[in-house]
Order: structure tokens, then C-alpha cells, then sequence
């Protein structure tokens, strides 16, 4: 067993895991809720992030404003946002875009709660995965006769060793999302 290889890929699966969550929306506006969207821009040729198009800032917990660099593409933006039907209405105030956030309901907040323990769970999946491939080549090797029975002991032993400090990672980082959105 590669243990760095193994630590790399969890790692991986981490920072996916930080990314996804990061989309959900707790009680106030972050610029990553909208920053991966991807808008359709210059008459349909060309495809980019919101954050490639435009810097995104939250002047209050409560709204977010979306700055062009290219001024003209401004209703593009605002289109892109709209078709991404994620709840949110831009408004063009000039040469930026406002988007208002209302406070969220306790069915909202349920239901992202709901949505934050499938990303957390397709997560750990994904380590467990990595855990099972890593399993499989321990198994490959011992077979092989490259390992006796007690390396195969101790690199199994291993294995679950990293495979629980990465869920716990995306535990610490369910539990810290979570009392976000329960923030009033």
C-alpha cells in the first residue's frame, strides 16, 4: 500500500467534498453560491464561471453583488443565474448585478440540511471507495506472497486507520455546515 498516494486521493475527495458543500446556502449570502454557475455568454459561443466573468461580493449577509469586467455581458449573467433555477433573482442596478437573499424558513433550512447529509454521504462513499481499491491491492499483494499475513494485518489495519481520519474530516465539516444553517 502506497500510503501517500492513498492520503492523496482521500485528499482529493476532501477538497470535492468542501467544494459541493460550500454551494449550500446557510443563513447568509456567500459568494460561492453562485461563483461556479455556469453562464452561456458572447451570443451562445462561449461557456465560463461567474467567477471567470465577474468578481462577486457580499456587502451584507443578506445580498451579493455580481460585477462584470465585461460590462456588456451583464444581461447574460443575469440570464445564466436565472436558468440555473436555484431560487435567485438578479437585478441589473446599473452596471452591476444585486442579488437579494430573504432570511431562510425552517423548511428551508430542513431541507438543506437534508441536501448537506447527501453531499457528506456521497462523500465518505467516495473514501470508501478509495479504501476498498487500496483493500483489493493489499489483498493482490499477500496473494503474490509480496506480504506475509501480519504485513497484510498491519497495512489493512492501516488503510482503516486513514479511512476513518478522512470521514471524520467530513464529519467536523457536516457539523460546522450544519450549525451554520441552524444560525438564526
Amino acid at each position: 500500500m502506497d500510503e501517500s498516494s492513498i492520503r492523496l486521493q482521500m485528499q482529493k475527495v476532501l477538497n470535492l467534498v468542501v467544494s459541493d458543500i460550500s454551494g449550500i446556502r446557510t443563513g447568509r449570502a456567500v459568494p460561492a453560491l453562485i461563483e461556479g454557475l455556469v453562464v452561456v455568454v458572447y451570443g451562445g459561443t462561449q461557456r465560463f464561471k461567474i467567477n471567470e466573468l465577474a468578481s462577486i461580493t457580499a456587502p451584507d449577509p443578506q445580498s451579493l453583488v455580481v460585477s462584470p469586467w465585461d460590462k456588456s455581458i451583464i444581461g447574460e449573467i443575469r440570464k445564466g443565474i436565472l436558468e440555473a433555477n436555484i431560487g435567485m433573482n438578479p437585478s441589473i442596478d446599473g452596471e452591476i448585478l444585486r442579488i437579494s437573499f430573504p432570511p431562510l424558513t425552517t423548511e428551508d433550512r430542513e431541507k438543506y440540511i437534508k441536501l448537506l447529509s447527501g453531499k457528506l454521504e456521497s462523500g465518505k462513499m467516495m473514501i470508501r471507495q478509495v479504501r476498498s481499491e487500496g483493500m483489493k491491492s493489499i489483498k493482490e499483494k499477500f496473494a503474490k506472497k509480496e506480504l506475509t499475513e501480519d504485513q497484510k494485518f498491519d497495512e489493512e489495519k492501516k488503510m482503516q486507520a486513514i479511512t476513518d481520519e478522512f470521514t471524520g474530516k467530513i464529519d467536523v465539516l457536516g457539523e460546522l455546515k450544519k450549525k451554520d444553517l441552524l444560525q438564526i
